[in-house]
């Protein structure tokens, strides 16, 4: 029996021996990348995971993946980025698993394990302190605590405390350092 092929317009008919050697051709390409490009996949897979092991693992999988898709990279000059776009997404699946995973145990934890909010004791010391904070914070000159109170606590950059107050930015660096040593002496 005869075998039939179908043979479409401007294709040419490859043989079974010509389909080896470009899947030889395709593999020894891929292996050149992969020397180049294969630590990249473990460092981008790492700097998402911030774990060694895990970043071991998704690198491995992205190789993986890229190896069995590598007969679908059209442009195989742009191998670097779509390895790194693969192991980044797979490390980023990784990482919302493990949030979802962590969420789902701490809420499986029960009622009875949760805190149910600060004891008397805690918001006796936390009032405590407070009331020793504003003592403290009082205590200090008035143009120590402005540079605190609009840097630290309103969250105004040292630049624009320095605009603001028409001083320059190192007086405003050393009255600030010196407003924070102060404030930790009279807290001790």
């Amino acid at each position: 029996m005869r075998e039939l092929v179908l043979i479409q317009p401007g294709r040419v008919l490859v043989g079974p021996s010509e389909r080896e050697s470009e899947s030889r051709r395709a593999h020894r390409e891929f292996e050149e990348r992969l020397e180049e490009c294969g630590p990249l996949a473990f460092r981008v897979a790492y700097g998402v995971l911030r774990n060694a092991a895990d970043a071991e693992d998704v690198a491995q999988e992205a190789l993986l993946k890229a190896y069995r898709n590598f007969g679908r990279l059209r442009e195989p000059a742009r191998f670097r980025g779509w390895l790194v776009r693969i192991a980044f997404r797979m490390a980023l699946d990784r990482w919302r698993a493990a949030k979802r995973r962590e969420k789902r145990e701490t809420e499986w934890t029960g009622p009875e394990q949760k805190a149910l909010g600060p004891t008397t004791e805690e918001l006796a010391v936390s009032s405590e302190f407070q009331a020793r904070l504003e003592k403290a914070m009082e205590e200090l000159p008035e143009k120590f605590r402005l540079v605190l109170l609009l840097s630290a606590i309103e969250g105004y950059t040292l630049d624009e405390v320095s605009g603001m107050l028409g001083i320059p930015m190192g007086t405003v660096k050393s009255r600030l350092f010196f407003a924070r040593k102060q404030l930790a002496e009279k807290l001790r």
